[in-house]
Formats: C-alpha cells, structure tokens, sequence
C-alpha cells in the first residue's frame, strides 16, 4: 500500500504563492520555500510519526576569519523516510551553508543548521509541489497564481472632499492632494459633532486610501494611516476646548468617542515614547543585514535601547536590519549589549540613521 488518494492529491497540488520567498544572489532573483514551511507539510500530508530526517554525513569545506568575524562553510546529506503503509519511501538529498558570527562555535553552528536544512529541502522537494518542486520550473506553471486584486479606482471622481452635510466640496487629482484637504478640514472643525459628521462623510474615501496604501506600500503621496492620528489629535483639541468652556457640545453622536491620549513623556516622572510605524519597518527590512550584508533581512528591535515594559517592544526607531540568521543568533544571546560590543557595531547609532533616513525619504 502506498500513499493515500488524498496524501496523492496534497502532493500534486499547486504550491500556494503566500509561501514563495525571494531572495537576491549574485544579482540574480533566487525563489525558495523556507525549512520550517517544509518540515510543517511534511507533517501535514505524511503526519508527524509517519516520516523522519537522518543527516547521513557533512564536512565543514571552509573556515576562516572575516574581518572581525568568524566564518565557515559546509556541506550535507540528508536522507528522508516515509512510510506510506507497509511501503517505505527515502529520498536523499544534500545542501550547503555559510555563516559569519562573533565565535567559531555560532558560526559552525549556524553554517551546519543553514546546510541540514538546504539538504532537507531538497529531499522534500522530490515528493512533489508542495515542498517546492514547482520552483525549479522557470515558468513556475506549479505555483497557484494569486487571485487578482482589483485596483481601487483611480479616476477624478474618487478624490471629492464632502461637507459635513454631504454635499460636494472641491474635487482632487491626486490622492495625497485628498488628505491635505480633508486634514484641514478636520482641523477647522468647532465641534466635536461637526468633526464626526467631516469625518463620516468621508470615510469611505480613506477607506479608498486605506486599498491604496496597502498595495502600494512605497508610495510617497498616500500616507492613509496619518489621517485617522490626525482626526484623534483634533479631538483630543476640541476636548480641552470643551473642558475650559469654550464652545461645549453636548449632542455629539454618542456612538463616537475619541479620548486624548496623555503624552506620559512629558509627565513629571516620564517614560519614554514608543513609535509605532510600519512604514519605518518595511524600509528597514528592505536594507542589507547590518552585519553580513545578505538580503532579504528582518527589523530587528534593539532590546536595551529604551526600558523594558511589560509586553511592550522598544519604539520603532530604534530597529536595524537583520538577515534570519543573525536575528536568531541575536535573540538567542542572554546579553545583546555585549553581543553588539563584540561586534564593534553601535546599533542605536545606525538605528538613528536609519530613523533619519526614512523620515527624509518619506517627506520629500
């Protein structure tokens, strides 16, 4: 008995595109399925208990010092079992791995890991699509195409500032032209009632933007995310207005609440401000890791560059760019300052400039 019409049909089914990566080389576009999205289908189609990974041999083929660190490269061979009822499968394949790290024994370990696990997607990836089988077709005709998103529309028509009556203001033709309008026409607002009516009448349009900003992360004109920060500061505004007496509005639509948020930084005993901003951590994941250079890399948050929190992440400025390699040996270090030190890298330096860099990229 060998496998199932249903273990049969997961293994020529088309590889769903969510779990291609990219990656650059040489100046060459690499697609790849990563080791832990292998190992995780194996478990599903064959089952946990019904296959294993034996690495049947491996040899470090070069180490060296790099600079200030250590590197090494090595090959292996991994044989994969599967027992499909009384039959039993095995498939080998073999992979290499490099690494640099701060000590021969990170960067061994790191090197092998990198090799065992290119040598187990390679034996996966005889079995079929869903180990990545598909990506060694240029044409790539075994990955699923992703469903097509339709595009918001785009014509004149969609950038109309409406008044708090619903009548049609002045029309646009660019959409950043839409924000600066609409930011201002909340700023105008007196009320807390004539700031929810602006609001409603155009929510659909930041709806609009919302799509916009989603599909085109990179774009320097829509920035839909500040407009709701805007609307919150206006009413955080008209709030102290109304509680000094100036123009109090008592019939505010009581389904709309928006309370200011106090600024703990200015407190007599502060604490210190974490920015949120996940424009800033897309173009720190877009840079070459800080350390080797590789991409694609990670936004790695710098643990003791403000105090710990409960819960709470370090602010979104102080992030660096990490390849997966580097961040996991990152977290694993007990002492990340002194792991930075051995680096004689200052990340809270590069960290500023990166902050820096994306602020000034964003507003020119």
């Amino acid at each position: 008995m060998a496998f199932t019409d249903s273990q049969l049909r997961q293994l020529k089914a088309k590889l769903d595109p969510q779990y291609v990566k990219t990656r650059k080389a040489n100046g060459v576009t690499l697609h790849y399925v990563e080791g832990w999205h292998a190992v995780a289908e194996a478990n599903r189609i064959f089952g946990f208990d019904a296959w294993d990974r034996k690495t049947i041999v491996t040899d470090c083929v070069w180490s060296g010092r790099s600079s200030d660190y250590y590197a090494t490269a090595y090959t292996a061979k991994v044989r994969i079992r599967v027992r499909a009822g009384d039959t039993l499968i095995v498939r080998e394949g073999s992979g290499t791995g490099e690494a640099k790290a701060s000590s021969p024994g990170e960067a061994h370990a790191l090197a092998l890991k990198a090799a065992e696990t290119d040598a187990t997607k390679r034996a996966l990836a005889t079995f079929g699509n869903p180990f990545g089988l598909a990506l060694y077709d240029p044409q790539q005709t075994g990955v699923r195409k992703p469903p097509k998103v339709p595009s918001p529309a785009l014509s004149k028509e969609a950038w109309i500032l409406r008044s708090p009556d619903g009548t049609s203001g002045p029309d646009f033709d660019k959409p950043h032209a839409f924000v600066e309008a609409l930011k201002k026409a909340l700023a105008e607002a007196d009320t807390i009632e004539q700031l929810h009516k602006v609001w409603q009448q155009n929510v659909s349009t930041v709806r609009l933007l919302h799509k916009l900003d989603a599909q085109h992360p990179n774009s320097k004109s829509i920035d839909a995310s500040a407009l709701v920060s805007h609307l919150k500061s206006c009413a955080a505004r008209l709030a102290e207005s109304s509680k000094s007496g100036e123009r109090v509005t008592r019939d505010a639509p009581p389904r709309v609440e928006i309370r200011s948020k106090i600024d703990k930084s200015a407190l007599t005993i502060s604490e210190p401000k974490r920015i949120r901003s996940k424009r800033h951590l897309r173009f720190v994941a877009s840079q070459p890791c800080l350390i080797c250079g590789r991409t694609p890399a990670q936004a790695h948050h710098v643990r003791y560059a403000q105090p710990k929190g409960l819960a709470l992440k370090v602010s979104d400025e102080f992030t660096i760019p990490l390849c997966a390699l580097h961040h996991t040996e990152n977290h694993a270090t007990g002492d990340e300052k002194t792991w930075w030190n051995k680096l004689k890298i200052d990340p809270v330096v590069e960290a500023r400039r990166l902050w820096q860099q994306s602020n000034n990229t964003a507003s020119s």
